[in-house]
């Protein structure tokens, strides 16, 4: 069974490019094939993987879209995706990450031949999305959705959406790993593969379920290859790079906005001010039209 050296770095899973480079080499497939069949609820026995080249990532093409897209035994197709950057602080970030896999998810659907083909014989399409940020206020990590009505009840199976949110294993983590679930030893995996302190529960999970060691096996291989390393490295740089200059610009806009308020509470002052002098002058030249009249009286 796979072990993870306690003391050597690991690439983290929750990295999109290592995922893929994990589940896309020859020897995952059944680890791939068991990922998709614990988070689609189907068993699936045969996985073709659509796009299997890794581009040259790098600070400048971080933004490329590094997902998994699959077909399965049935002709349904399933697109991985790991959402592993933070969009937290973007306005509308949370939204936006559930807007784009929305987006990827019917366009895929779409992008299927549908001539001379009945709409019936359309094949299902699930998208995948693992996130290492929260999106949704409930504390349950993993939300599917497929077309509903209001009350619940399924319109139709056609596209399927799944999310999971990987930053709310808390729970999960307190649980002994003979009690956890597929789907909780494969969130646990994909989280915490690249966290030392976290090693001796990734260890027993790989020696519990024997896909996931493969794919730990395959993530150690990686994890020792110069060109994984160096593009984790600039990644990494990136985000630091990408984080220090939005807390750097968010500084500014904040005290720009604080002088902003200051400025609009002065002109409030000074229209107070002026509104008073106009009531004093409206006033006295009431008086003096009186005192007017009097004259010519």
């Amino acid at each position: 069974m796979a072990i993870l050296p306690l003391h050597e770095d690991i690439l983290p899973m929750s990295e999109d490019y290592v995922l893929k480079s994990v589940l896309t080499h020859p020897e995952a497939k059944p680890a791939l094939m068991d990922l998709i069949t614990t988070f689609i609820h189907r068993k699936v026995t045969d996985v073709e993987i659509r796009n299997n080249e890794l581009h040259s990532i790098t600070t400048e093409e971080k933004n490329v879209r590094l997902d998994l897209n699959c077909v399965i035994d049935d002709g349904s197709q399933v697109d991985v995706e790991m959402q592993g950057s933070r969009l937290a602080g973007l306005d509308g970030g949370h939204e936006m990450l559930v807007n784009k896999s929305v987006y990827y998810l019917t366009d895929l659907h779409s992008s299927q031949k549908s001539k001379g083909i009945k709409y019936n014989k359309l094949v299902r399409t699930y998208q995948i999305t693992f996130c290492v940020q929260n999106i949704f206020k409930q504390n349950e990590y993993i939300t599917e959705a497929s077309l509903r009505t209001e009350d619940g009840t399924q319109i139709s199976n056609q596209i399927n959406l799944t999310i999971i949110e990987l930053g709310k294993l808390d729970d999960v983590l307190n649980k002994p790993v003979e009690e956890m679930s597929p789907i909780e030893m494969w969130s646990t995996f994909l989280r915490y593969s690249g966290d030392r302190s976290k090693r001796d529960i990734i260890n027993k999970v790989l020696e519990k379920k024997g896909e996931i060691g493969m794919a730990g096996s395959l993530l150690a291989s990686i994890s020792q290859d110069d060109r994984m390393r160096a593009i984790n490295m600039s990644q990494r740089k990136w985000q630091t790079d990408y984080d220090s200059n939005f807390l750097f610009y968010k500084e500014q806009f904040e005290e720009v906005e604080e002088e902003l308020s200051s400025i609009k509470a002065e002109l409030a002052e000074k229209n107070a001010e002026l509104a008073n002098k106009d009531a004093e002058n409206e006033k006295l030249r009431k008086e003096l039209l009186k005192l007017q009249s009097k004259i010519v009286e």
